[in-house]
This record gives structure tokens, sequence and C-alpha cells, in this order.
């Protein structure tokens, strides 16, 4: 059976282009603040905060759709864990990281600027890892939890990843520009809409795990922030191109229809949310 279903017939009345538009609607306070630090050792901007207004479009939309049951069950999926099969938390948790270090590697290889005395803080992971869990459950309750499904309806899983990656480089790309080089924003661009392909692969490959989701997310901006000196010389566009061709394997190896037919194995079980 192919696992995309007919549009509409999951998930009536949902809309991803009004829950794109409320989503730039509600973060145009936010905005306008966008290059003021806030009080901190990780210096996040005030734009920081528009993190929650994914969940906060989705929830607004969810209540109109389906009501107050909706918003329950929307909120619930991010904590899906018992969807995944142990074997995906390899990837969801250890794929970022590996990006990083190898992110490192190649800056460290092309004489790339980086700290003369590195310090990575193991001690802050563990304070990471609920933390920026929290900060993509916001996220991600609205990306995955709301837009996903129909998107998938109507396209196959890669093109609902590039739709996804691309609106979600636009919202950011205004604090990125505000805040860093073109060429940064660019390359930060390239990894975030090539970590969104990840994303979807992951989420059809656990059973429309918002949680795998979240997870990956989270561990994207712990993995971020554990690089030397709290990322302060992070390169995006190295970042970006590694991210990129994981992205590339990511669809040779699975396929764009799903990103869950694996080329060399059998389908197991269902490769996509059925709600």
């Amino acid at each position: 059976m192919h696992p995309r279903r007919r549009r509409g017939g999951m998930n009536p009345g949902r809309s991803p282009p009004a829950f794109f538009l409320l989503i730039f609607v509600l973060s145009l306070p936010f905005l306008l603040f966008a290059a003021t630090p806030l009080p901190g050792p990780l210096n996040l901007p005030v734009s920081a905060f528009m993190l929650v207004c994914p969940a906060l479009a989705a929830a607004i939309l969810v209540r109109r759709e389906e009501g107050a049951g909706g918003v329950r069950r929307l909120f619930a999926r991010v904590l899906d864990y018992k969807k995944i099969r142990p074997v995906w938390y390899l990837p969801i948790i250890l794929l970022m990281p590996a990006i990083m270090l190898l992110s490192y590697g190649v800056m460290l290889l092309f004489g790339l600027p980086l700290p003369a005395d590195p310090f990575v803080p193991y001690l802050l992971i563990p304070v990471f890892v609920p933390l920026f869990f929290i900060a993509a459950a916001f996220e991600e309750a609205g990306w995955m939890g709301y837009a996903a499904d129909p998107l998938q309806e109507r396209w196959s899983a890669l093109v609902t990843a590039l739709i996804l990656g691309v609106v979600w480089a636009e919202w950011h790309s205004i604090p990125w520009l505000l805040l860093n080089t073109p060429a940064w924003a660019a390359g930060q661009a390239l990894s975030t809409v090539a970590l969104r392909v990840v994303i979807v692969w992951l989420y059809n490959n656990t059973n429309g795990s918002v949680f795998a989701a979240t997870l990956f997310h989270g561990m994207m901006n712990v993995a971020e922030f554990s690089f030397p000196n709290l990322g302060s010389h992070y390169d995006p566009v190295v970042t970006g191109g590694i991210a990129a061709a994981v992205a590339v394997a990511v669809v040779f190896l699975w396929g764009p229809e799903t990103l869950a037919r694996f080329r060399h194995g059998r389908l197991r079980g269902p490769c996509c949310r059925l709600s």
C-alpha cells in the first residue's frame, strides 16, 4: 500500500499554508527586537523566543479545527516515544554530534578559525539536553505535529521536507542576517533545509513520532552549543555542506517518495504515521 494518504483523508481541515502564515505573523513582535541580546552565557538574541510560535500557531488552528481535544492530542505527540524502535535512537541521538565532530575535523584540517584554547562544556551537556528538548518541542509540535502529515498526503516525503526546510530557514533568516554575515546565514540555511530532510526521514521511520523529531532537533542545539567554547567558532558553511551530504545519502538510500524504503532491505512495518 502506498504510504502516503489521499489529500484530506487523514487530516481534514488542516492547512499548512495557514500554519506558515500564522507563524510569521506571531513572530513579528520578536523580530522587532531580533538583534537585542539576552543575558546569560549562551548570548542568545530576543528572537530566540520565536521558538514558541510554531506550537502556538498549531494550537490555534487545531483548536479551531478539532476543538480542545485536538490540542491535547497535538501536544501529547511530543512524548510519543513508544513508537520508536530502539535502533533508531542511534541516529536520533548520535548523528548530530557526529556531524559537528566531523565539522571540527574539517575546520582543523583546512586551517579555519578555531579557538586557541578549545573548551567543551561537558558538565553542561546534562543541562542542555532537557533544556533544548523543551525548546525543540515548541517547534516540532508545529512543524511535524501539525504540518508534516497533510503535506505528505499530497507530496512526497522529500518535497515535504524541502517545503518545511525552506519555510523553517526563511523564518530564521532575519535574525541570522542581522547577527551574522551573509555567508554565515547562507550556510545556516543550507544546514537547516538539509537537517529537515533528516528529521522527516527519522519521523517516517519511527511511525510518525514527533518525539523522535523533537529529540533530534534538541540534539542539533546540544551539539552546536557543545562545539568548542559554546559554539563561538561554529561555521555553518562547513556544517551545512556535511549536513547536505548526509541528506543526499538518506534520500539515495531510503528513496525520495517516503524516505522510508531502504534500498538494501525490505520495508518493515508502516513507514508513515497513520493518524
